[in-house]
């Protein structure tokens, strides 16, 4: 579980860097719900893990938190959310 919540969060992290871009902005729709399921896969795996084994989890749900943080903050910046 956190190796697979690492790869969806670096795939996260690369779709922000392509929203953040003008024009491309309506991406955020789609980004903003795409890392909330990695924060939940990354929860679970941090739940279901050894202690010593969670280093990518955590990296996962940091991640995940980042971009979705990101993407309200940009689409409050660009008027999409009312």
């Amino acid at each position: 579980m956190g190796l697979i919540s690492l790869l969806w969060g670096v795939v996260s992290v690369l779709w922000m860097v392509l929203a953040l871009i003008p024009l491309l902005g309506w991406g955020n729709w789609f980004l903003i719900p795409f890392a909330a399921v990695g924060a939940v896969i990354a929860a679970i795996g941090i739940l279901f893990t050894h202690p010593s084994k969670r280093g990518r989890a955590w990296t996962g749900l940091l991640l995940n938190g980042m971009v979705v943080v990101v993407g309200i903050a940009r689409l409050s910046l660009g008027g999409g959310i009312i």
